[in-house]
């Protein structure tokens, strides 16, 4: 699998902090399971962080700041550090979206059909997540209307290929696009091309017919 579009530097390091939502820590962690690029680039973040932390001088603080800070940590759930799936085996899902869908394979997925040529699968998150995990299936030839965002984007392929004005994304290829970014995916492999998206607002679309099929579409 060979990889040309990675995770920006600002995602690698929100993730390492800890900070992305769930949403896109997903998408994150599922490139990182099919990219050593972006695993390295995120361990040399993590070092450096740790570095950082390691040369900071301690600070005293006082017993009843430390006495209403432990007493504010009190019943919270303990989390383990998120960290990016293994590298895993060409045509696996990774951990992350193993866990994440409940399936082993695409094959598996219960689509829901929206519009001629697009189907999409509503990742489940847990209640008050803001950013949305969706699966999205489009067939031979369709183009997905050109739209903005208006919002943190990630998109990773994981089947088949899609082509717009940063260049051709294949199977491992991940889109971090930013909040003013304005693009046209079309499909341009033989088969369905699928992939996992987190987005943290509806796509902007420009045409007004895109607008009123939007809520069909669920994007």
């Amino acid at each position: 699998m060979k990889i040309a579009h990675h995770l920006d530097d600002a995602t690698l390091v929100g993730f390492a902090a800890g900070t992305l939502a769930p949403a896109h820590s997903i998408v994150a962690s599922a490139h990182m399971a099919l990219c050593p690029q972006c695993r390295a680039t995120l361990h040399k973040a993590e070092a450096i962080g740790g570095g950082i932390l390691a040369d900071q001088a301690p600070t005293a603080v006082s017993q009843t700041l430390r006495a209403a800070t432990l007493a504010s940590l009190e019943g919270l759930p303990v989390s383990a550090p998120k960290k990016p799936s293994a590298p895993l085996k060409a045509g696996a899902l990774p951990d992350v979206l193993v866990r994440a869908l409940g399936v082993t394979s695409l094959d598996q997925i219960k689509w829901h059909r929206k519009l001629p040529g697009v189907a999409i699968y509503d990742v489940p998150l847990p209640k008050g997540t803001k950013a949305k995990l969706k699966l999205l299936a489009l067939e031979k030839g369709r183009a997905m209307p050109d739209h903005g965002h208006g919002g943190e984007e990630l998109t990773l392929v994981l089947k088949g290929s899609y082509s717009d004005k940063f260049g051709k994304f294949t199977a491992g290829d991940v889109a971090d696009l930013a909040e003013d970014v304005e693009h046209q995916p079309i499909v341009d492999s033989d088969e369905t091309c699928i992939c996992l998206i987190s987005f943290d607002v509806p796509a902007k679309f420009k045409s007004i017919w895109a607008r009123l099929a939007q809520p069909f579409s669920g994007m």
